[in-house]
């Protein structure tokens, strides 16, 4: 799957995730899902280590990787499902500095919304990358709303 990162296409990811019946390598950098990391992140110290997150995790469990963790993966399972949104939102007004990937239902339509939200990182299912993907981020010109890196919308306020 295509890994864009910073509005750049990636070659190579040095993540590699863990499910939860898998092993954890003893080297590397890996990416588990919070349950599991919950359950052994005193034995992960100095490793590095990310954390996968979805819309059914306890967010105060989830704001609690801040400072933690260097990587977060916020799954969107579908189209329908805008937590993951709020999830990158929440996690960047409360000072999360390090990436924050979407996977899931990454969609060229809404790249730019995602990173609007916080988002930094984005892997794209296959068949849903072409070479003009990229050019989604700079489709729309005019963003009435604040974002993650721009918090005062665009209209006056009085």
């Amino acid at each position: 799957m295509p890994l864009i990162i910073d509005r750049t296409l990636v070659a190579e990811d040095k993540w590699t995730t863990v499910a939860e019946d898998q092993a954890i390598p003893a080297d590397g950098a890996i990416i588990l899902p919070l349950a599991q990391w919950l359950e052994h992140h005193d034995a992960l110290k100095g490793r590095e280590v990310g954390v996968q997150v979805n819309g059914d995790d306890n967010l105060d469990q989830v704001l609690a990787l801040n400072g933690q963790v260097e990587l977060i993966v916020v799954d969107i399972p579908a189209f329908t499902d805008g937590r993951g949104f709020s999830i990158a939102r929440l996690l960047r007004r409360a000072g999360y500095a390090g990436q924050l990937r979407a996977v899931g239902d990454v969609t060229r339509d809404r790249l730019a919304h995602l990173e609007r939200c916080g988002f930094d990182a984005m892997l794209v299912p296959d068949d849903r990358f072409e070479s003009e993907t990229l050019n989604a981020f700079d489709e729309v010109s005019v963003r009435y709303q604040g974002g993650a890196s721009v918090t005062r919308p665009a209209y006056p306020q009085s």
